[in-house]
Formats: structure tokens, sequence, C-alpha cells
């Protein structure tokens, strides 16, 4: 969940002028996020509401169109997931519920090691 951190320029400039993002928010991104390559390393939170809480605004924000990645804002753009956006949104405990449940699994996967594991010095390929 990105409901804290941030992100580059470069990784939203494109969602900027797509037809899912609110003009309004998307026009209060755009002085730091030209077309121009120098702004590529700027950044933006993830979570405009409440970008230093741990809580559901971020699914707050997707109902608003308020979502800063293009990937984001999929999870509310008349799919599958927008069942769980507006769950989320709505209720503290359903989306803390989830996460907690969530990362124990992730916490219980076991990794593969030693020379059956892969140490990855570039992990966006």
């Amino acid at each position: 969940a990105h409901t804290f951190g941030r992100a580059r320029c470069v990784n939203f400039r494109d969602h900027l002028n797509e037809s899912n993002i609110d003009p309004a928010f998307a026009a209060t991104l755009r002085p730091s996020c030209s077309n121009s390559s120098a702004d590529d390393n700027n950044l933006a939170n993830l979570d405009v509401s409440t970008p230093n809480a741990f809580d559901n605004a971020y699914y707050r924000n997707l109902l608003n169109r308020r979502g800063l990645l293009h990937s984001d804002q999929e999870l509310f753009n008349g799919g599958a997931a927008d069942a769980i956006v507006r769950t989320y949104s709505t209720s503290p405990t359903a989306f803390f519920t989830d996460f907690g449940n969530a990362m124990i699994k992730m916490g219980n996967i076991s990794p593969l090691t030693g020379t059956s594991g892969q140490i990855r010095l570039n992990c966006r390929r």
C-alpha cells in the first residue's frame, strides 16, 4: 500500500495527462514535474492527504482520482478492485486487518537461499 512514501516525477509524469486523474490535482503537480528531464528526480508524496501517517487516506484519494501513479489509480478505475478500494476507504479496521494479515503471510514465505537463490543486481529487470 502506498499509504506513505514518495515517487519521482519521471514515474508519474505521463499520468498527469491521463483522463483518470483529477484535473485540479494534476495541476498542482505540473509546476514541479514539467516535461523537462531536469525535473525527473523531483519528488511527490504518494498519499497527498496524510503523507506521514499509516492510514487509509490513500484509498480515499483513489476515490477522488488523486492516485499519484498510474498503477495506483488503476486500483479504482472501473475494475474488479473498486469494491476493495471502497471498503478500505471507509473502514480503517478492514484495511489494517488485511494489511497485517498480508504482512504475516509475506513473512512466512521461504525464500530460496544459497545456490538455489538469485541475487538481483538490478531489480528493474
